[in-house]
């Protein structure tokens, strides 16, 4: 059985294969004369290789079939490639092809389409390209065909900044030079002076403050030390806003803390009246 269903398949598979009917190229002047017209074989490309002039027209008529039955095809796709290989420039040019599997394709040098890649002296090959979901794919190489060369493109005004800019040297300042020992320590000597004047002046009068650690003076000056540590750490580490942050949270225990201390030193100073 699996051989029988192998032998049915077979027609099947080779109807799916497609051909071109007449294929034939003409090429006319501006004139409406014929310059060249040939047949165009699916085999070879034509020799010589067809050439166009400034004015001169391309015609390419086919029509596409199947091979075994001779009906007409319409393809899903079907593409004209130009070439070039000197600059390695491609141009993709669709055809429309109708029910019955006929086109045609004209090249107007005079008005050439934007799908014809930039030339160089070199021909451009033109091949066939036909794609359908239930045929077989078709490519065909056609001919050569010379075009007038074509112009280079205008230099795009930011090209210049797409090339590779000169390289740049940097040139870094030398290291300041340090300033003489005895001045350094002039002027450290003039920062730590208040505080040894203050430090004096404290042994002078020799403060007292019998009720600094006191239990309702005491969560007053803890919250006025972790203000004093606050900033040692936002010099060190934090940013400003979680300086702002961790202040507002410390604030709320400091102003009840503040409050009983001046409390209780009130009452301690009517005790003493």
């Amino acid at each position: 059985m699996l051989l029988g269903a192998l032998i049915l398949l077979v027609p099947l598979v080779q109807a799916s294969v497609l051909t071109l009917q007449s294929p034939r190229f003409t090429i006319t002047s501006t004139n409406a004369s014929q310059v060249r017209a040939e047949p165009i074989s699916l085999v070879k490309k034509a020799s010589p290789p067809l050439s166009l002039g400034p004015t001169d027209t391309l015609r390419i008529t086919f029509q596409v079939i199947e091979k075994d039955s001779g009906n007409g095809v319409q393809p899903h796709q079907t593409f004209l490639r130009f070439y070039d290989e000197v600059s390695q420039e491609e141009g993709i040019q669709p055809l429309r092809v109708n029910s019955a599997g006929k086109a045609k394709f004209e090249l107007n040098m005079a008005k050439p389409p934007l799908s014809l890649p930039p030339t160089s002296k070199g021909p451009l090959k033109v091949t066939l390209i036909i794609g359908s979901h239930v045929h077989s794919p078709l490519k065909i190489e056609l001919f050569d065909l010379h075009v007038p060369a074509s112009h280079p493109p205008p230099q795009h005004p930011d090209e210049a900044s797409f090339h590779p800019l000169p390289v740049i040297q940097h040139t870094f300042r030398a290291d300041q030079k340090l300033p003489p020992t005895t001045i350094s320590a002039a002027f450290s000597a003039l920062v730590l002076a208040p505080w040894v004047v203050l430090l004096g002046l404290w042994a002078k009068i020799s403060p007292r403050v019998p009720r600094l650690f006191s239990p309702s003076i005491v969560p007053f000056v803890a919250t006025l030390t972790a203000f004093e540590v606050l900033l040692f750490w936002y010099w060190i580490e934090l940013k400003l806003g979680q300086v702002l942050l961790y202040g507002a949270i410390l604030a709320i225990p400091t102003v009840f803390a503040g409050k009983q201390a001046l409390v209780s030193i009130g009452q301690q100073r009517l005790r003493q009246k």
